[in-house]
């Protein structure tokens, strides 16, 4: 019976996987029997204490995506691809342990109460739960996606087994593969052309026996299940479970990498797998930091993109769902940023595997969004006891305690924030199952999303610049009282239009994608960079100089011959830059020769190059720079300018707002709510905890628990930047 395999995976893979399934389900089902408020459903009864909060900050904050984003950008931009995950949370450790207590402290159901209460315009609560809604189908539709990917690497057709038509496209994916080893210099002017040609068309490799469309449902449908039935409480009991699973999910591959790396290249020990590394991988790929060679990962890419981050996170709609359960403000603050400082360790174990999958296939997979599928299988199957199930387990563990916070969150939002002003005065059992109801629409249209989508990391980047759309009313509206409805409105609605309406609609309602003018890419730049030979380095050169013999000799080539190298002498190679496109999330699709775009369109960048900044001359990473610095300052701009001259918001409801964001959160519910009473009563009684009493500025001063968690948090991110610099060095000669 051991021996019975479906689809490449064991009896006692399918065995681990089935087990997971029961055990989450049962969860769900015996937390459902315990609810009886819309605040035990949304919230949890808010009773939850420091571990389970722990858990909670650490599943809402991970999901497979960040694992496979992780190992795609690892292989396609080296070491600096880690600081796509890993940037903006370290920021955001000190930044969370002081606003942690504003979503405790507002003692709301959803994020789009705080909207609703602040700026006094239920209509804006409202649009605020359009947009989140519309954000969460997106991350949800990322979280399925790479999910799917993973399993379907996991469950790879051997070449044999593949279609007439998928052979086709096999075979030009080997062939820009070995296009992209030779030193681009000596390629004849005919291979030079072809590479580009097949850079740009980007054929699959990879091709699996599962459907991936059925198997998006089938988890949407399980994460749906216990989420839906049990609520909140559910969904953090689930996440305690699938916290220990994402953890081992993080650790339990690196080992047996290590040992087949150290049995392929004769190393030996720990050591002998990070010495490999640096003998394997050329210098500007270990480039910690940023290389220009690389595509993506800049450091002026990663300092923008982090600060965006930071801004952009503080407005999306789980953080009240994950932090607003604390039973009071420190555990609230402690859970947290705890739960997300343990993620950040998780992003230092991805990257340092996805790096050592780069030794491992590079070269073997066209699709980096299939190598954490392909190293579980190669890795683990051989062990042969449910070790590949385990991490499938894992990986739909990492997915589901994610998206089950934010579908909870989505369906609060729809329930309090839309339906509930049209419907009033209904009972809670009847919230309750309108609830449930938006949250099979909120996974359904996510896993139709998910179908309908090609690239993960374009899909990750939408997701994080979407929250400009809102971050800058959440901001202003926490620490300045002058921020008024005009204002707010003004920038979400011109954000809206430039993220949302623009970008999707013009490419939907005309001709757009196969315009001349937006098809334009950066150019295919030849980039030479020193590096110290190897023993593979000489073996390549070896081999490019049989070749060049070759050709040579029957006439096919005019470079000079390449010469000699001797291991460890400093030497010059030349790749290829590709050519990206500017205007498309998704590139460039090409049938019969034209081009078409794919994606979403940049308009920030149409915009700049239209007044004459020919972007076709900056690097794709320049480029994507731009839009995140737009993204940052532009929203707020707007906020500013239109409130300043606009009428402010009413003082009464705005010092009863304040007083309450002042007011801790200590002891028991009923201890809260006598402090509430005093507050409602004088608002301005704790007025003399502000920094700048009497202003329009609501800055509170910083007491010893404040400094004294600042100063933690922050050394907390300094440790995961050395332990993450300590990896990248370890092994270096």
């Amino acid at each position: 019976m051991t021996n019975i395999s479906f689809w490449g995976l064991s009896f006692w893979d399918i065995v681990v996987i089935f087990i997971y399934f029961v055990v989450i389900l049962l969860v769900g089902i015996r937390a459902s029997l315990k609810i009886k408020t819309r605040e035990d459903y949304f919230m949890g009864g808010r009773r939850f204490g420091k571990l389970i909060q722990t858990f909670a900050a650490y599943g809402q904050a991970t999901s497979v995506e960040n694992v496979t984003a992780t190992t795609t950008m690892v292989n396609t931009n080296g070491a600096s691809g880690i600081w796509a995950m890993l940037a903006g949370g370290l920021l955001n450790l000190p930044v969370f342990w002081m606003t942690s207590i504003w979503y405790r402290r507002l003692r709301c159901l959803s994020l789009g109460d705080y909207f609703e209460e602040r700026y006094g315009s239920m209509r804006m609560a409202a649009f605020y739960a359009m947009g989140q809604t519309i954000f969460f189908i997106m991350i949800g539709a990322f979280g399925l996606m790479a999910m799917t990917k993973t399993v379907a690497a996991v469950t790879a057709k051997p070449e044999t087994e593949l279609t007439t038509q998928e052979y086709a496209e096999y075979s030009q994916a080997l062939e820009r593969e070995r296009l992209e080893t030779a030193d681009f210099v000596l390629l004849p002017a005919s291979d030079q052309e072809r590479l580009k040609e097949l850079q740009l068309l980007r054929p699959r490799k990879e091709y699996s026996y599962i459907n991936e469309n059925m198997f998006i449902w089938i988890v949407a449908f399980i994460t749906l299940f216990y989420s839906s039935m049990g609520g909140l409480k559910a969904v953090f009991l689930v996440d305690f479970i699938q916290g220990i699973f994402t953890i081992i999910l993080s650790i339990l591959l690196i080992p047996f990498a290590m040992i087949k790396i150290n049995s392929i290249f004769g190393g030996e020990g720990v050591m002998g797998s990070f010495r490999t590394l640096h003998e394997e991988l050329p210098a500007s790929f270990m480039e910690l930091w940023g290389s220009p060679h690389l595509i993506e990962f800049s450091w002026y890419w990663i300092l923008w993109f982090s600060i965006m981050i930071v801004i952009n996170t503080a407005a999306q709609a789980n953080q009240l769902t994950a932090i607003g359960a604390a039973k009071d403000d420190y555990t609230a603050r402690y859970g947290f940023v705890t739960g997300v400082l343990l993620k950040r360790y998780s992003n230092v174990m991805w990257g340092l595997l996805a790096l050592f999958t780069v030794v491992l296939y590079g070269g073997q997979i066209s699709n980096p969004d299939y190598v954490w599928g392909h190293a579980t299988r190669d890795l683990l199957g051989p062990v042969g006891i449910g070790l590949v199930g385990l991490m499938i387990a894992s990986l739909i563990a990492a997915l589901m305690s994610a998206k089950s916070t934010f579908l909870l969150s989505a369906s609060a939002m729809i329930t309090n924030n839309l339906y509930k002003p049209f419907v009033p005065n209904k009972t809670d059992s009847h919230y309750i199952l309108m609830g449930r109801l938006f949250g099979v629409f909120y996974m359904c249209i996510a896993a139709y999303f998910a179908m309908v989508s090609s690239s993960l990391f374009e899909l990750f980047k939408m997701t994080m610049m979407f929250n400009s759309i809102l971050a800058a009313a959440f901001w202003l509206g926490m620490l300045w009282r002058r921020a008024n409805a005009a204002g707010a409105w003004a920038s979400m609605i011109v954000m809206f239009v430039l993220t949302i309406i623009i970008p999707f609609g013009i490419p939907a309602i005309s001709d757009a994608r196969n315009s001349e003018y937006l098809v334009k890419t950066t150019e295919a730049i030849p980039i030479s960079q020193m590096y110290t030979a190897t023993e593979k380095d000489v073996q390549s050169r070896n081999e490019e100089i049989a070749s060049w013999e070759r050709l040579f000799a029957a006439g096919e080539t005019a470079v000079e011959r390449p010469g000699i190298l001797n291991a460890g002498v400093r030497f010059e190679r030349t790749v290829l830059h590709p050519a990206k496109s500017i205007f498309w999330s998704e590139g460039l699709d090409f049938n019969e020769g034209k081009a078409s775009g794919k994606g979403y369109l940049k308009v920030e960048l149409v915009v700049l190059d239209l007044l004459g900044w020919d972007l076709s001359k900056h690097t794709y990473s320049f480029n994507e720079t731009l839009t995140f610095i737009f993204r940052i300052f532009f929203p707020f701009l707007i906020l500013i300018i239109v409130s300043y001259f606009t009428r402010p918001e009413d003082k009464k409801r705005l010092d009863q707002f304040y007083g309450k964001m002042l007011t801790p959160v200590v002891g028991s519910h009923e201890d809260d709510e006598r402090a509430m009473e005093l507050t409602r009563a004088n608002p301005g009684r704790i007025n003399h905890l502000l920094l700048l009493p009497g202003s329009n500025w609501e800055i509170r001063k910083w007491n010893r628990e404040d400094w004294m968690g600042v100063i933690l948090s922050s050394l907390a991110a300094v440790s995961v930047v050395i332990l993450l610099i300590i990896i990248v060095s370890l092994g270096r000669g």
